[in-house]
């Protein structure tokens, strides 16, 4: 896969389909390399007309790491976010917002369709607040508004999230087919062998379990992103499961709440990932997405 220099980073990358469709840039969530939008899934996006681009986030995956920087004390940064203390971050969602805005820049593009999930969707958001003349729609999936009110993730989840990685690759491939087990949706079948496979991929691919806090830390501390949505004039699409344990439903309703116009889509069953079963339904709800905002853009 290619990489390319962009916002003093270097950023692994991959793109599908012709290079002069309508540009789409899909930013994976904490801790996930850019594997986790799959081919096929990426495939069907450039089958409607885009140009996909997926990337790893910095500090993960093949990208630019930041292991100088030493592991963050997630509970000291818990108590300096109440007290109003400073906070001392290896980089922040800002960061990981302009790290994407330069990678379409390295591509020679002006602006793109953001697509994000998770923390994907948290950058995404970032992105059409800082670089609004940049986004062409954005769409933000099973993600949230940083809102303090909202329900958070269940506990046992976050710890696993926030805790310490286990020793060897079998037993990291075991936690994590757990925790896809445990953030999984009902309303369709957990395929422990592929999650399996996948992992054990991802593991052999990069495994940088320091990466991923580094990436909490920044989520931590970016604070509640609802004021600042109110001025995102992009079109918006917002799709949230009903099931999700990890960031509940609330935190989906709350960000097409905050952004003007947004459009809901809950999909039952479904909780913190996108099963193959649903990759029409996804690709489908997004392609529509960028036809209307095209369309428009068009009429003016």
């Amino acid at each position: 896969m290619p990489r390319i220099d962009a916002n003093g980073i270097r950023i692994e990358f991959d793109t599908f389909g012709d290079s002069g469709a309508e540009p789409l840039v899909l930013v994976m969530g904490l801790g996930g390399q850019m594997l986790l939008w799959d081919e096929s899934f990426c495939e069907s996006l450039a089958r409607r007309g885009h140009f996909v681009v997926r990337f790893d986030n910095r500090d993960i995956g093949l990208s630019t790491h930041f292991d100088a920087h030493g592991a963050p004390d997630l509970m000291a940064l818990m108590t300096a976010a109440t007290t109003g203390k400073p906070i001392e971050l290896a980089y922040t969602l800002d960061d990981m917002a302009d790290d994407a805005v330069a990678l379409i820049d390295a591509l020679g593009m002006n602006d793109a369709h953001f697509v994000g999930a998770s923390m994907g969707g948290m950058i995404v958001q970032t992105v059409a607040i800082r670089h609004p003349a940049r986004v062409r729609s954005l769409t933000s999936i099973m993600s949230t508004t940083g809102n303090p009110s909202l329900p958070p993730a269940r506990p046992d989840l976050l710890g696993r999230l926030g805790g310490p990685a286990p020793v060897g690759k079998q037993a990291n491939i075991d936690a994590s087919v757990e925790m896809w087990k445990l953030i999984s949706g009902p309303g369709y079948p957990f395929d422990e062998a592929a999650i399996r496979e996948r992992s054990a991929q991802l593991y052999e691919r990069s495994h940088h379990p320091e990466g991923q806090l580094r990436q909490l830390a920044a989520i931590m501390a970016h604070g509640n992103r609802a004021p600042s949505l109110a001025s995102v004039r992009a079109p918006t699409l917002v799709i949230h499961g009903t099931d999700d344990p990890l960031v509940p439903v609330e935190g989906g309703k709350d960000t097409a709440a905050a952004i003007p116009g947004a459009e809901l889509i809950l999909i039952p069953g479904m909780g913190h990932d996108m099963p193959k079963q649903l990759h029409a339904t996804l690709v489908d709800a997004i392609s529509t997405h960028t036809q209307k905002a095209a369309a428009a853009r068009g009429r003016r």
